[in-house]
């Protein structure tokens, strides 16, 4: 499933493409937006927690007000987890590897940026008591292992801190073991269990990630098509289709490599057996072809 080639942009040289587009584009400001109408914030967590996808964005989208306040609205109308786990696309490592389950210093994964997102800060709770318990549901079936240097990335720490601002919340960062869209949902489903206790299991990428077709203008047809099988798939739990979504028309443009995708695949594992209500609380697209849609399985 993994198709990087040396044709493929680098992560490196997307990022790069990504500072010089910023200068002209308005990745982060004017895109086309549409949210649902947050409820009132709830107290406590409930029996169980939802499990979601998120469009986590470059470390710019601080900078956009709008796209803040939609995440930071999306937390609100969810209860209130006790723990967060979370699952970046930015963190490829096998076996499957815990980060930090104290506070350490952020991983700031991105090159030739201004200073200032080199001094960004969140320093949430490690979740070490969360850590044992993902260990004892995984070991079971495939080697878990620990880098308890390892802090968060720009796929984890800059979401959060539009939705808990505030660093009030426990997180923990599980890697990507592997790309193959079958074993992540099967782990998916053995995490499922800990969101009875309060954790909020989160996916954190993007539905589309074609650096080369970041650019302002119009959405292209196969972007906006792709960004319709995506949701026709997630809502009506097609998951054959969602674990063969290499062969679905459009796939080559819009996931060059399917480290972003994924993630969407962990979460819908966790969902998978209670099989609860699919929501889309953000949709829309940024430079013009990167879907924006973010999701809430329960």
């Amino acid at each position: 499933m993994n198709r990087r080639t040396a044709a493929d942009i680098t992560r490196r040289d997307a990022l790069k493409r990504l500072v010089a587009a910023s200068a002209s584009l308005p990745i982060l400001a004017g895109c086309e937006r549409t949210a649902e109408k947050a409820e009132p914030a709830k107290a406590a967590a409930p029996a169980r927690m939802p499990a979601i996808f998120l469009a986590h964005g470059s470390p710019f989208l601080l900078d956009d007000a709008a796209w803040v306040a939609e995440l930071e609205a999306w937390a609100r109308a969810m209860p209130r987890p006790k723990s967060v786990l979370m699952i970046s696309a930015h963190w490829e490592q096998k076996p499957v590897t815990l980060g930090a389950t104290t506070t350490v210093p952020l991983v700031y994964d991105f090159y030739n940026f201004p200073k200032k997102y080199y001094e960004v800060t969140y320093a949430a709770p490690g979740a070490p008591g969360l850590a044992e318990r993902v260990k004892s549901l995984l070991k079971k079936t495939r080697t878990v292992e620990e880098e308890p240097e390892r802090g968060l990335d720009h796929g984890a720490y800059v979401p959060m801190k539009a939705m808990y601002p505030d660093a009030d919340v426990p997180v923990l960062q599980l890697s990507l073991p592997t790309m193959e869209a079958e074993p992540l949902f099967e782990m998916g489903r053995q995490l499922a269990p800990r969101r009875d206790e309060g954790v909020l299991i989160v996916g954190s990428g993007f539905l589309t990630h074609n650096m080369r077709a970041l650019r302002d203008g119009a959405t292209p047809a196969w972007a906006a098509r792709w960004d319709e099988w995506c949701a026709d798939v997630i809502e009506h739990r097609r998951t054959d289709a969602l674990l063969k979504f290499l062969e679905a028309k459009d796939c080559d443009d819009a996931l060059p490599t399917v480290e972003h995708f994924v993630p969407v695949v962990v979460a819908a594992g966790a969902d998978e057996d209670s099989r609860g209500a699919v929501r889309f609380p953000i949709t829309g697209f940024m430079g013009s072809s990167f879907t924006r849609r973010s999701v809430q399985f329960g």
